[in-house]
Order: C-alpha cells, then sequence, then structure tokens
C-alpha cells in the first residue's frame, strides 16, 4: 500500500515542484521509498502529435510489502516498451498471471505484484481487469500513445481522486495531499457538505472541494495531452459490475462453494514478505479469518481493541477467550478511559474526507503498527454481503408497510406527513418516518433513508435543500452510479448493493485506507475478494436470508465445523463510546472552536448551527449526539483543511 501522484501540464516547471509537495503530504502512506518521473504528453486522443510541451509528473510514495528489494521501487519502467507505472494497492493473484506472463516470454527482474501488473497491462491493455484480482489505484503511462491509464479496484477499497481544471490534471489517493498541490483551490462544495451531513460521510463522487472528485469504483479511463489544456477528457469506463442475474445455486451448494473461496481468499491475503496480524473482535466475522489464517500461518497474531469497561459490549474479554480457544497468539489493545478523548481528538486531525466513523479502526490500526504488524486482516465487507446489519430486516419489512398502504391517494399521504411534520417538533425518529413516507418506497430508496444522519427537514432548516445543491431528494448525487442496484426484484440484494455502494464505499472503505495509512500499515479485506464478491452477491437473497435466526445465515452454516456453538450463536455488537459526554466535557473547548469554523461555509444557516449546537450543550442526553457532532467534524475538518488560509472558503453550487 502506498500514495501515488500525478500532475498533467504544460507547464513544466511547476510539475515537480508541485508533486513533491503532495508526495510529502503524503509521506505517512510510505515511509519506506518515494519516486519521481516526466513523461511527455505529445499526442491527443486521436494519436496526433501536439507538440505543445505537455508533460506528467508521476510521484510515489511506498510501504514495502511485497518484495523489499529496490526491485519494487517506483515509478516502474518496462525497459522493453517504455511503459510507466504508479501503484497503490495489492494484486493478490499476482503469482498466477505471473507464471502467465512468463509463458508469454515475459522476464522479470524483481518479485513484487507491481511488476506483474506493469506486465499485464503493457502486454493485455485493457483486458487485464478482467484478470486482476486485488485492490488498487494504478495510473499506467503506454509509452507508445503516451496516454496514461487511470483505474481503481471494482468496490473503490483503495482511494483515488481527481482535480481536471482549465490548464491541469491533477490525481492522488488523498484529497488533502491534492490540495497541498498548491494548484488546486479549495472552494466548498454545497452539495458535498449536504451529503457528508445527511449520511455521516461525503457521498462519491462529490468531496468538500469543488474541483476534486472522486474516482469511480470498478471504472478505467485513458487521459491525454489534452486534460493538460482543460479539454474534455474520455468517458470514464466501468470495467466490473455486479451480477445482473440470479444464479441458481442452492443454500448446501452455496455453503460449500463459499467455505472453498473464503479459504482460498485469506490463504492470498497472507501473502506478504512483512508481518500479518488479524483485527479480532467479539464476531463471527473476524473469528472466521482467525480461523483460517491459523491453517496457514500458525504464528498469526490477532489483535483486539479493549476498552477496560468504559463501555457495556467491551469485545477485549470475549475475543480474548476466542483467541485462547484458538490457540492462537492474542494482543489486547487496552486504552486507557483517561486518554481515550485525546486519542479520539487525535483520529480528528487525520480526517482525509469528513466522516463520524472510522474511530475504531483508527485505534486498532494505531495499536498494530505500534506492536511491528504491517498487514491486518479484517472481517470489513461480510455484513453487507451475507445481510449482518439491521438494515436488511428493517427495510424489508417498511417496503412490505409501504407496498400496503401505497393505494392511499397520494394528497391524503401528503396529509398524513404533513400532520406529521406538525406534531413531530423536531424528534428525530418522527422525521425520519416522515422521509420514509415521502420518499422513493423502493427497497434501494428505503434502505438510504435507514442510513441518513440528519432528515430533509434538519437540512433544510441548515440552508441546505436538496435541490438547490444539485442533489436528488434523497440527498445522493443525482445521477449517481449505484451499479445497478436492482436484482430481479431481489429485496436483501438491493439492500446488499446499497450498503456495498454507499455505506460501505462511502464510509468504511475510506475511513479504513486513511486511518491505517496514517499508522503505516496496510489493511486487507478478505471477504471483499473479487471471486466472493462475484458469487455472493448473484446468489439469491434466499439464500442469504435470515429469517428469525440470526444475521448471516449463509456465513454461519459454512463455518459452522471451525466456530464453536457459543461463536456460532453470538450476535453482532455495536461500538459506543461516551463520545456525547466528551462533546460536553473534556472536548468541549475543541468543539466549540470546529463549531466556529462553520462560519466559513456561507450556505449553512449560522443560527441553525448554533440553535443545533447550544440545544445538544443544554438538554444532556435527551438530544442524541450524532447530529451535532456531523456539525463538528465538519468544522473541525474545514480548520484544519484551512490552515493559513487568509480569505474564507467559498460555497460553491455545482453539479456532480
Amino acid at each position: 500500500m502506498c500514495g501515488i501522484v500525478g500532475i498533467l501540464s504544460r507547464d513544466q516547471r511547476q510539475v515537480e515542484p508541485a508533486v513533491r509537495r503532495v508526495m510529502h503530504a503524503m509521506r505517512h502512506r510510505g515511509p519506506d521509498d518515494e519516486g519521481y518521473n516526466e513523461l511527455p504528453l505529445g499526442r491527443d486522443r486521436l494519436g496526433r502529435d501536439t507538440d505543445d510541451g505537455a508533460v506528467a509528473g508521476f510521484g510515489f510514495r511506498r510501504l514495502s510489502i511485497i518484495d523489499l528489494s529496490p526491485a519494487g521501487h517506483q515509478p516502474m519502467f518496462n525497459q522493453a516498451t517504455g511503459d510507466c507505472l504508479i501503484f497503490n494497492g495489492e494484486i493478490y493473484n499476482f503469482r498466477c498471471l505471473r507464471s502467465e506472463l512468463e509463458n508469454c516470454g515475459i522476464t522479470f527482474a524483481g518479485s513484487s505484484d507491481s511488476e506483474v501488473l506493469l506486465h499485464a497491462l503493457s502486454t493485455w491493455g485493457e483486458a487485464a481487469f478482467d484478470k486482476l484480482q486485488g485492490m488498487y489505484a494504478f495510473a499506467f503511462y503506454e509509452a507508445r500513445s503516451q496516454r496514461i491509464l487511470l483505474a481503481r479496484d471494482p468496490l473503490g477499497i483503495k482511494p483515488l481522486y481527481v482535480a481536471q481544471l482549465p490548464d491541469r490534471f491533477i490525481f492522488a489517493s488523498e484529497i488533502r495531499a491534492i490540495l497541498a498541490s498548491g494548484m488546486v483551490s479549495d472552494d466548498l462544495d454545497v452539495g458535498g457538505i449536504a451529503g457528508m451531513l445527511a449520511y455521516g460521510a461525503v457521498q462519491s463522487p462529490r468531496t468538500v472541494f469543488q474541483h476534486i472528485r472522486s474516482f469511480p469504483a470498478g471504472c478505467f479511463q485513458w487521459i491525454d495531452s489534452g486534460a493538460a489544456a482543460g479539454h474534455p477528457l474520455s468517458a470514464a469506463k466501468r470495467h466490473w459490475s455486479f451480477p445482473r442475474h440470479i444464479l441458481a445455486d442452492d443454500r448446501s451448494t452455496a455453503v460449500a462453494t463459499l467455505g472453498q473461496m473464503l479459504h482460498d481468499s485469506v490463504h492470498r491475503h497472507l501473502v506478504a514478505d512483512v508481518p500479518v496480524g488479524v483485527l479480532l473482535s467479539a464476531g463471527i466475522d473476524s473469528t472466521i479469518l482467525a480461523t483460517i489464517a491459523r491453517e496457514y500461518t500458525p504464528q498469526v497474531t490477532a489483535f483486539t481493541i479493549g476498552f477496560g469497561g468504559l463501555q457495556s459490549n467491551d469485545e477485549g474479554p470475549l475475543a480474548t477467550a476466542t483467541a485462547a480457544l484458538l490457540g492462537i497468539k492474542h494482543v489486547l489493545i487496552e486504552l486507557e478511559a483517561a486518554k481515550l478523548s485525546e486519542k479520539w481528538s487525535a483520529w480528528m486531525q487525520k480526517m482525509d474526507s469528513p466522516s463520524v466513523d472510522g474511530f475504531n479502526t483508527y485505534a486498532v490500526s494505531r495499536g498494530l503498527a505500534r506492536a511491528g504488524i504491517v498487514v491486518g486482516l479484517s472481517g470489513l465487507g461480510a455484513d453487507e454481503l451475507f445481510g449482518g446489519y439491521p438494515s436488511f430486516r428493517r427495510s424489508d419489512r417498511w417496503s412490505q408497510l409501504l407496498e400496503a398502504i401505497w393505494f392511499i391517494p397520494p394528497s391524503l399521504r401528503s396529509s398524513v406527513v404533513a400532520g406529521l411534520g406538525a406534531i413531530s417538533g423536531r424528534n428525530a425518529a418522527a422525521e425520519k418516518m416522515i422521509d420514509l413516507l415521502s420518499g422513493d418506497p423502493t427497497v434501494t430508496g428505503i434502505a438510504h433513508s435507514l442510513r441518513r444522519l440528519l432528515s430533509n427537514r434538519h437540512l433544510q432548516t441548515l440552508g441546505l435543500s436538496a435541490h438547490s445543491v444539485g442533489l436528488a431528494n434523497d440527498y445522493l448525487p443525482s445521477g449517481s452510479d449505484c451499479m445497478e442496484l436492482a436484482l430481479d426484484g431481489d429485496r436483501f440484494n438491493a439492500v446488499s448493493r446499497v450498503e456495498m455502494t454507499n455505506y460501505m464505499g462511502d464510509t468504511l472503505l475510506r475511513d479504513t485506507d486513511t486511518t491505517s495509512m496514517h499508522n503505516g500499515l496496510e489493511i486487507r479485506v478478505p471477504f471483499l475478494d473479487l471471486p466472493i464478491v462475484q458469487y455472493v452477491s448473484g446468489l439469491s437473497g434466499a439464500v442469504k436470508r435470515q429469517g428469525n435466526g440470526p444475521p448471516k445465515p449463509l456465513l454461519r452454516e459454512a463455518f459452522s465445523h471451525l466456530l464453536s456453538p457459543t461463536i456460532r450463536k453470538r450476535l453482532k455488537t455495536g461500538f459506543t463510546l461516551p463520545i456525547g459526554e466528551w462533546m460536553r466535557g473534556q472536548l468541549r473547548e475543541s468543539c466549540d472552536s470546529a463549531i466556529q469554523q462553520l462560519d466559513c461555509v456561507p450556505c449553512l444557516d449560522q443560527n441553525e448551527v448554533q440553535r443545533i449546537w447550544q440545544s445538544f450543550q443544554q438538554t444532556g442526553s435527551s438530544m442524541h449526539y450524532s447530529r451535532p457532532l456531523a456539525l463538528v467534524v465538519l468544522g473541525n475538518y474545514l480548520k484544519v483543511c484551512r490552515q493559513s488560509s487568509r480569505e474564507p472558503m467559498q460555497c460553491v453550487e455545482s453539479q456532480a
């Protein structure tokens, strides 16, 4: 795992200094090595010579994981073709691809997966995407055409951001690093801000900044010299989509297939030339990973965050017992209650994109890194694939309810909604019900509503109505690509794809990458191995649905032989900390400062911001902390990003 940056411009004098500023801003992503090269861009998309002096500066920061030798240095060149690669991520089937390439006559200088990817792209071009299994964001320079291929893995496990300006094009692994280039203004995107407050994290492809966008997951795009002059780019193309048809496999077939697939996945995810650990909670997902990992690496160590009884569902004791039962080494990272709020505050300073989630991953990543671990295996993705969230049941129930009442005339439904609004005051539960009754009645729309942090009316009182900020009614970017969420009307699969595309993609994966990389740690997610995602997401919801039993029945059954009866019956536990108390207590001063930073966002109603914050401080536990937390996180993020900016950030309304 590393950090990549590229700047395309006709002004060659500015390119290298700007790239090196971005590299410095991402030094935490790659403490082991760095590299820079400049490449000519003399042709347009039609292959015509332009002679306009455009160049691409490629920069790289390396966290060495596979082949620690200088042979893994990037930017990496194919000496036979002149092609060049900068690559962040891991290709888990690189050994198989290497053998295939060697059969084609390709020779290798080292043993890294980066070199395999470089030769795969030089040899097969776009067809290489059908062969790749891994997490990746890369830029590949094709010497003969002098074009650049940008690409991101199917689920967006690895981040990639782009900024197209009139006289340059920039891409990098982090938003704040792009700002550090000095080439991109920090004008705010009101749509990105509204989406962040609606869902607790910014919704792709937007960011908080007007000129920076998230490169779409599962896509690739060719960039030529025209990008250095602000010319329109060729459209990004999809190299992967969710299955479009239901598989015929029944439960017994799925159980057998899944068991073998996950064993293969964990085996591949353990490949590294540095120490590997497992993030172990009290749940079944990480327990399954730890059990399989032990088969291939008996000396593997499991790590758990403990809170010393601070939270009622502290997973430390259960995880310790699980590790003892499995016979694996276990490290319990106890966080001192007295210093916990300090760590939470430190995590807030590391965010690359504002999010109310991610502290637990930050804490465990810090513990693994201090123990000398460089790669950690996480159970992320299992809940989304197998139905581990309450949203699966709740979406199904709401869908049935709305179908039952949809015969009521629209005018009467509107009257009911208006009546609820009149009596609800500012009650969050009532506001969510209003959104559900007046919003998209499909299971996809319901699943989105259930993930909402602030309701439509809350956002409107803050001055952020959906249409005025260029968003759809659900505060998602208009026309956002949900990778064909519906699958033959299957409700379970529709919810699964919403969770994977939105909550997992825009919150969990993004936060996991940011928090782990700030600690020099690569987190791998075996449940999101492409063959597993392709297979499980194509199964009928009936094969995966829990009925009245515990969630994730397919996963429990597939690995029942590895789990004790106690673990098999264990339900998912939430992660709760006294954040509200901290915001009223030891973090009050820093939170006050963060709220004040929101005055740089003129599109926000500052009176309403202050009302929410003061009401939270005065009402004690009667107001949930999530709404004021979203404002605090946003304000703190803008404070960190502004740094020494003299002018207030400007809000700009734009289309996604």
